[in-house]
């Protein structure tokens, strides 16, 4: 399991031109799931997620955490993130999870953020979705486990 995690001003999703999902300051968690991973990894990139200290303090240094600036998530299922390109010109996306494994485990990583007390908006699982992020710093950080 990997994330693309991405310090922002504020965040949405549209599907069909409809917003779904939409966060003011925080994070965006571009989400690729891949064959071996198990709710274990999610539980792990969820305390990672929650504890990380990516927002400036009164001193302008990155010490402060997403619960101490009241953050809030917006998180994407992102297959593309097990895409290999090192062959030709057309990735690969054989190690990404099949949707029947995937979209269990995006929930799950999302309910335990939630169970941290965090607002997580999501995108539509499987959808052609537009991402609007408006990056902040930026700041922009892979996390894998």
């Amino acid at each position: 399991m990997k994330i693309l995690l991405q310090r922002v001003s504020k965040a949405r999703v549209t599907v069909d031109d409809k917003i779904v999902g939409e966060i003011g300051r925080g994070f965006v968690i571009l989400l690729g799931v891949t064959h071996t991973d198990t709710p274990q990894e999610a539980d792990w990139l969820a305390n990672k997620v929650a504890g990380i200290r990516l927002f400036e303090d009164d001193q302008g240094k990155m010490n402060a955490s997403l619960a101490d600036v009241a953050g809030e998530l917006l998180v994407v299922s992102q297959f593309t993130l097990y895409g290999d390109a090192r062959k030709g010109r057309r990735p690969s996306f054989t190690d990404a999870a099949r949707p029947e494994q995937a979209e269990p485990l995006v929930e799950y990583f999302c309910e335990k953020l939630r169970e941290k007390g965090f607002t997580v908006a999501t995108g539509v699982f499987g959808a052609d979705m537009q991402v609007e992020i408006h990056n902040d710093g930026p700041v922009t950080l892979m996390l894998e486990r």
